[in-house]
């Protein structure tokens, strides 16, 4: 009775069907959790790269009257996104170093 069971237990354990099935599942809820945080986290960053847009763009109307109907004003926009982030990030990078 001991030899059938462990005979039992090893064929199943050498079975490569039931193995492959078994890491397949295993991928595949690896990657949906991976694919999951990795969205959570991208949609934060969208989120405040929007809000960030949405009060240079308010900041800008107040300045200047009238500048959306300009024909550079989202590249003025882009712009000023891209010196602010230049300036963050190399503020960031000046706090490490200290």
């Amino acid at each position: 009775m001991f030899n059938m069971k462990f005979l039992k237990s090893l064929k199943e354990a050498l079975d490569p069907k039931a193995n492959l099935a078994a890491f397949s599942n295993m991928q595949s809820q690896e990657r949906e959790n991976f694919i999951k945080s990795l969205s959570s986290n991208e949609l934060k960053i969208k989120a405040d790269e929007q809000r960030l847009e949405a009060m240079v763009r308010q900041q800008l109307k107040e300045e200047f009257p009238n500048i959306e109907k300009s024909s550079s004003y989202d590249l003025l926009v882009d712009a000023v996104i891209h010196n602010y982030k230049s300036k963050q990030l190399q503020a960031t990078d000046d706090a490490e170093i200290k």
